[in-house]
């Protein structure tokens, strides 16, 4: 596999990570009582998932 091949394939991933942790963020604010300090940590998480796409696309 080349470089832009690798490349290509950990943005991808990258970028499914991301909206799995959306969804998984959505689905903990839609319960009745949500765990907010689960919340914190996935927002953390896709954070640094949105900072290494940023410095992957530059």
């Amino acid at each position: 596999m080349g470089d832009t091949e690798n490349t290509d394939y950990k943005l991808e991933a990258l970028k499914v990570k991301h909206a799995r942790l959306e969804g998984e963020i959505h689905d903990e604010n839609s319960r009745p009582q949500p765990d907010f300090v689960h919340i914190t940590e996935l927002k953390r998480e896709k954070l640094k998932i949105k900072d290494e796409l940023s410095r992957m696309t530059r």
